[in-house]
Formats: C-alpha cells, sequence, structure tokens
C-alpha cells in the first residue's frame, strides 16, 4: 500500500510540474511580444555602460564641464531655469540679444521639453540630462518592438546597426537635445509600421501630433507628416486634406510666433534663405539657376566631406557618408519595393525616400555644412530602424551598413572633439567647487522686474592671447546661480561697447583683449582662475 501510494506521490507532483511549466511556457508565448520589447529596450542603457566601461568608467562619472560642445551649456541652464522659476531670470542671446517674450535663446523651450518634464519630476543636476536621454532612447526602442513586433533576426540586425552607429550613444551620454528628436522619430516609424498592420484612425491622429510637436521642435522634421497625411487624405479625401491643412498651417503658424516671441536674434541667419530672395526678386528662371547652381557646388562639397570624413576623422564628413549609405540603401529598397509589388513596403519606403532627399536638399540649400551634419542624424536613426525591418535573406544589406559604420565610428575615430566622453576629474571638480562657491557669493540673483539683465552673464566666445585665438573657459559657467542668464558675445563686440553693455557681469579668457580692456576700465575683478576671469561691470 505504501508503495502505491509513493507512486501514486511521483506521479501527482510530475503531472503537477507539467501543468506548472505549461503555464509557465503559455504564459512566455502570450507575452512573447512583450517580452522581446523589454529586453531590448535595454539596448540604449548597454551601449553606453559599455562605452564607459570601455575607458575605465560608469554613466555617473560623465560630467559636462568636462565636454567641449558648447550648445550644451545653453540648453542645461535654460532647463535649471525653467524648472527652478518657470522660465530663466536673466536673458540668454547672443551680442547681448534677448527673445521679445521671456528669456531664451535661440532655440525654443519646446525643443527640450522632455527635459523640463523630467527636471521638475526628479530635480535638476548635471546628469539629469543623460540619465532622460537614456531612458527616452529606452522607451522608444520598447515601442518601435511593441509596435512592429519584429522578429529575431530583425532584432538582430537592430542591435548590431545600432550599436554600430556609435553617434547615438555619444549624443545619449551628452547635454545635448538630439536624443529627443531621436527617440520621437523612431516612435512615429513604430506607430507607422504598426498602422500599416492594422489601420486605425486614432493612430494618424497621433501621429498628425507627433510630428506636429516635432516640427516646432526642428522645422525640417515636418517631412516626417507625410505619412499621416497620405493616409488621411486618401481615406477621407476632401474632409481629410482639409484636416491636414489644418494641422499645417496651425504647426507653421505656432513655429513662427515661438521663433518670433521667444527665440533670440543668433549671431547670423540660422537658415540661408537667398533662394528664396532669388525667386522673389529675380523671377522664378533665376531661382531655378540659381538653386541648381547650389545643389550642385554645394553637392561636391558634401562628398568631398565625406571624403575628409574618410581619410582624416572629420566628424561632419563621416556624418554625411553614414547619412549617404543609408538615404541609398533606403531608395534602393523602394525601387524593389515596386518591382516586387509589396505594396505596404513601397508606401512606408517611399515615404521615408522623400524623407532623407527632401533633408538632404535643404542641407544643400539652407544650412551650414558643419551645423547642418548634426541634423542630418535624426534622419540616419531613422533609416536604422528602417533597414532593421527590411526583408533579407543574407543580410547584405545589414552587413554593409554596419561595416561602413563600423568603419567611420569605431576602427578610425581619433577625434576627441567630437567623440570623447566627457568624464570627471578631480582637478576639474575642485575647479569647479572653487567657481560655485565664488558666484554664489558673488553673482546675487535679482527677484524684481525679471527677466534683467542684472542676472545676466557675458560669455566671451573666444578672445586672441598673444596672437592666438583662446576658447573661454565656458565650462565654469555651468556653476552660476539657478535662473542666471547667459549672453555669448564676440570678442569685438564687448570691446566696441564696453562702457555700454547691458549686462552685469562678464566671464573672459585670462590675458585676451576683453581682459585687458576691463583691466584698463578699472571694472571690479571678481575672481581670476584656471584661464577665467570674472568681472563685474556695474
Amino acid at each position: 500500500m505504501d508503495c502505491i501510494h509513493k507512486g501514486d506521490m511521483i506521479k501527482f507532483e510530475e503531472t503537477e510540474m507539467k501543468m506548472t511549466e505549461n503555464k509557465y511556457v503559455n504564459w512566455m508565448k502570450k507575452h512573447k511580444r512583450l517580452l522581446k520589447a523589454l529586453l531590448m529596450s535595454l539596448l540604449p542603457l548597454v551601449c553606453c555602460v559599455v562605452a564607459c566601461a570601455l575607458q575605465g568608467k560608469t554613466i555617473s562619472q560623465v560630467y559636462l564641464p568636462a565636454g567641449e560642445w558648447n550648445d550644451e551649456l545653453f540648453y542645461f541652464k535654460q532647463v535649471e531655469g525653467i524648472v527652478h522659476f518657470g522660465y530663466p531670470r536673466g536673458y540668454f542671446g547672443f551680442n547681448e540679444s534677448h527673445a521679445l517674450k521671456a528669456s531664451f535663446a535661440a532655440w525654443s523651450p519646446v525643443l527640450v521639453f522632455p527635459w523640463i518634464l523630467w527636471g521638475l519630476c526628479f530635480g535638476w543636476n548635471l546628469l539629469s540630462p543623460i540619465y532622460c536621454n537614456i531612458f527616452l532612447m529606452m522607451l522608444a526602442v520598447f515601442l518601435f518592438v511593441w509596435l512592429t513586433d519584429a522578429d529575431r533576426k530583425q532584432l538582430l540586425i537592430l542591435t548590431l546597426l545600432f550599436a554600430a552607429f556609435t553617434p547615438i550613444t555619444r549624443y545619449m551620454l551628452s547635454g545635448m537635445p538630439e536624443c529627443i528628436c531621436f527617440s520621437l522619430v523612431i516612435i512615429v516609424l513604430g506607430l507607422s509600421v504598426n498602422y500599416q498592420k492594422k489601420e486605425k484612425n486614432w493612430k494618424l491622429g497621433v501621429l498628425l501630433l507627433m510630428t506636429a510637436v516635432m516640427t516646432l521642435m526642428r522645422p525640417y522634421l515636418i517631412l516626417f507628416m507625410l505619412f499621416p497625411i497620405y493616409y488621411l487624405v486618401r481615406k477621407k479625401k476632401w474632409k481629410g486634406a482639409g484636416i491636414c491643412g489644418i494641422v499645417v498651417i496651425v504647426t507653421g503658424g505656432l513655429y513662427a510666433a515661438i521663433s518670433h516671441f521667444f527665440s533670440a536674434e543668433y549671431f547670423t541667419p540660422l537658415f540661408d534663405t537667398t533662394w528664396v530672395a532669388t525667386f522673389l526678386h529675380q523671377g522664378i528662371f533665376a531661382g531655378i539657376k540659381y538653386v541648381l547652381w547650389r545643389l550642385l557646388h554645394v553637392g561636391i562639397n558634401f562628398f568631398e566631406l565625406i571624403g575628409e570624413g574618410i581619410k582624416t576623422d572629420l566628424f561632419w564628413g563621416e556624418y554625411f557618408g553614414a547619412f549617404l549609405v543609408v538615404m541609398l540603401i533606403i531608395l534602393l529598397e523602394t525601387v524593389l519595393d515596386f518591382v516586387k509589388k509589396r505594396k505596404k513596403e513601397q508606401i512606408l519606403h517611399l515615404y521615408l525616400s522623400v524623407c532623407f532627399v527632401g533633408m538632404w536638399v535643404a542641407l544643400l540649400l539652407m544650412y551650414k555644412m558643419k551645423e547642418g551634419s548634426k541634423h542630418l542624424l535624426t534622419f540616419t536613426v531613422a533609416g536604422i530602424f528602417a533597414i532593421s525591418l527590411m526583408e533579407t535573406r543574407f543580410f547584405k544589406k545589414a552587413v554593409l551598413t554596419a561595416a561602413v559604420f563600423a568603419w567611420l565610428f569605431v576602427a578610425t575615430p581619433t577625434d576627441p572633439y567630437e567623440h570623447k566622453i566627457p568624464f570627471s576629474t578631480e582637478e576639474l571638480l575642485e575647479e569647479s567647487s572653487l567657481w560655485r562657491e565664488v558666484f554664489s557669493k558673488e553673482c546675487v540673483l535679482e527677484t524684481k522686474d525679471v527677466p534683467n539683465y542684472e542676472n545676466s552673464m557675458i560669455w566671451v566666445f573666444a578672445d586672441m592671447v598673444e596672437g592666438q585665438s583662446v576658447i573661454t573657459r565656458y565650462q565654469m559657467l555651468y556653476q552660476l546661480p539657478e535662473g542666471f542668464g547667459i549672453s555669448c558675445c564676440y570678442a569685438d563686440y564687448v570691446t566696441e561697447n564696453l562702457t555700454k553693455l547691458q549686462s552685469k557681469y562678464v566671464a573672459v579668457t585670462e590675458n585676451g583683449t576683453v581682459d585687458q580692456a576691463c583691466k584698463a576700465g578699472g571694472y571690479r575683478e571678481i575672481e581670476r582662475h584656471g584661464g577665467l576671469v570674472v568681472y563685474e561691470l556695474h
């Protein structure tokens, strides 16, 4: 009887184990899509951890004042002012320009609204934009995989291309808002693919809203609005066209209003509109002739810079090369879609082709090459995610793209300015601590009639020292009290208007022309350390 009882118990336990295993397997199958998305969402974090570990560091040791991207200072301090006070209490601008309303610089706060939300929720410090960037990219990858339900082969390709395109990782570990644009365009692409699988009107509404916000952030991102416009017009005909027209007009009007009222005038116009002026003043034929001439000559320069990027590690040439390869693959895939009559794929890839070609033309017509290079990154990232979903048998497209990325960004990079992750050092931390103490004591934030120039520091961008141009140690200005504004000025503007400057303080290069002029003018020297000198002007 005991033997029979023991045998029954064993069978019962085995049956129970099998039922548990079956439940586990069934749960895994049921939630396979979610699990894939969760697992892939770790990819951005892993890339950042590995990039830091290769230099014996951790993410927590990334330190913005150790960097050489001066735009980071403006973005960080503006968000800091918004988080603490609603808007900066001093003016941001260039050669003491300022916005008609509030106190923002040439880029509106719409561009960094995720950072603002992050700061309001979790506080704002030197690691906040980095953690927010990583979170946004993790969220974007999660949603992309969940929306597209990519298979294992596609996920493998995505992992390979994402890791090989190291600018993504570099921008995550920075105070630049590029990753905000990356994350939004990745989600838009994922939702576009999802819409083609199951067409629902609410998805088109979300796509229109997201691309409208993206346009307010960077105007050229309106190109990504073409997908929801196409499907809405196709489904709703004239009604859909009317809705799209209203969205475009309202978005354009809001962008124009934000640019007019909430943006300070930059040193030079952000866009070259000579081609528009040619059409208006010289006629349509002269305009066409000028456009063709510019596309040819600037296009030649574009390809020359790609060559320089390959030979000498010129970073904007590298960005151009990566963009060109991804664009050509998408154009090729579009042709193959038409040949093989893949209806949904041809719509998606034609849409991306128009986005890429449209941005390329915009770069050649309106942007300075160096400044414009980083704007191509958002399109390259969108192309990477699109390539991961392409039909493939021998991985030729993926391997070719990854090989180009590996050559440009892994095998040959030597330029620390663009590729080097900024990490803290004991010396830099001590210097930052010194300036934080000086600024907290000497630069007291005024609270009446704000914003004002009493809460503003002039940052002389560079100055001549013994015949050499020297960049001012602007990194120490991160330590200014919360709410202070910063006006980036040229040295000659400051020396020519020294007695008429509106800002209360000025940060200059030691022994430069402005330093000498301030000495001669008898202005009070607040501190002189590490090549940076700060004066009180009034």
